[in-house]
């Protein structure tokens, strides 16, 4: 059981929606530690791939689960992930990583060993964590949950921005065509698909700055 003294908040949506600029805003402003457990999947993904491990192995992307050496550091914009003591965070921020997630992701036995892994990030006073089933399933006794969700071409512009601004090259046509697949992959899979929980706030941000989603969440919680 979560502890009642710890506030928890869950921001999930798709990938794209700006949940993780979200819970970072969130969480500076009070004063919460951070859990980007989309991250946590790029980094047992990364890991597969480093190791030349078939993503669609079950059995053996599994115990790369209990393995991981991991810890996160808050940046200007982002989270700052590592993997073994290495600043991963251009690695993470690929294309290629973000889908080899996905497919690690739909297996029931990944989810479950990295299940304890994140919810030992619950620290006093607080813990602001985003992903896809954060309110659903990891955190569902969480005090204040949100859905973020943008259409698929706004989260694709938002991408392309995102990976000139670290000099990747993109193709926003490719880019909005895979975050469709993965939005149906996440959507579709059998354990902890991408859904909002019963009692999340969903926030569409389409039309929405940054700045003015952070301060809807903030208004949230401050009311409640």
């Amino acid at each position: 059981m979560q502890d009642e003294n710890v506030f928890v908040v869950t921001i999930d949506g798709p990938s794209g929606s700006g949940k993780g600029s979200l819970a970072l805003n969130v969480a500076r402003e009070l004063g919460f530690h951070l859990l980007d457990s989309g991250a946590i999947y790029r980094l047992l993904a990364l890991k597969a791939l480093q190791q030349g491990i078939d993503l669609d192995d079950e059995q053996q992307v599994a115990p790369l689960a209990e393995e991981l050496d991991i810890r996160f550091e808050a940046g200007d914009e982002l989270s700052i992930p590592f993997l073994d003591n290495v600043d991963v965070s251009a690695e993470l921020r690929q294309e290629r990583t973000g889908d080899a997630a996905s497919r690690v992701a739909r297996h029931p036995l990944v989810r479950e060993r990295l299940l304890s892994l994140q919810r030992g990030f619950v620290r006093p006073p607080g813990l602001v964590a985003d992903g896809r089933d954060m309110g659903t399933v990891v955190f569902p006794d969480a005090r204040f949950k949100f859905f973020l969700y943008a259409s698929p071409e706004i989260r694709a512009q938002r991408r392309y921005k995102q990976l000139k601004n670290m000099g990747l090259s993109a193709n926003i046509a490719q880019l909005q065509a895979d975050i469709a697949e993965r939005d149906e992959r996440d959507q579709s899979r059998s354990v902890s698909p991408l859904v909002p929980a019963e009692d999340a706030l969903v926030v569409e941000s389409s039309l929405l700055d940054l700045a003015q989603v952070t301060e809807l969440v903030l208004s949230h919680i401050r009311d409640k």
